[in-house]
């Protein structure tokens, strides 16, 4: 089955699809956020449809503890948006999947400015491993 993991931000939205079967995630380039999550949500389903992925991981931001942020339940909001538009979404604790994306890329040898610009889709990519670990 393939999967598009999505790391959602203001700003930017992470980007990586995998093969579940294979275990492994490839990031994609970043969407820019529209500010709005009905847009963001058509601009996701456009793009899974490309992709023909069957499942959408989407990186929902958790305290340590567990407890959800107030980002949580925007993404929850984006979650039911998506899934009206008729995809079946995942959610998938994306605590410290920045830092985790950041590490990779320094360990890849990437310069600073090229991993601002790819930490998002690298983000994506950890929030999707953590799913296909999920449901090893």
């Amino acid at each position: 089955m393939r999967v598009l993991g999505i790391d959602f931000g203001s700003r930017s939205i992470g980007l990586a699809v995998g093969e579940k079967e294979f275990g492994i995630a490839s990031p994609r380039p970043s969407l820019a956020a529209s500010g709005t999550l009905k847009q963001d949500a058509e601009a996701l389903i456009r793009f899974a449809k490309r992709e023909e992925v069957q499942l959408l991981a989407l990186g929902l931001p958790l305290l340590p503890t567990g407890e959800e942020t107030k980002a949580s339940s925007i993404v929850r909001r984006l979650a039911a948006e998506l899934e009206r538009l008729g995809a079946t979404v995942a959610l998938i604790d994306e605590a410290y999947s920045t830092d985790e994306a950041h590490t990779n890329l320094i360990a890849a040898e990437r310069r600073a400015a090229e991993r601002k610009k790819l930490v998002d889709s690298e983000a994506a990519c950890v929030i999707l491993q953590r799913y296909f670990s999920r449901d090893a």
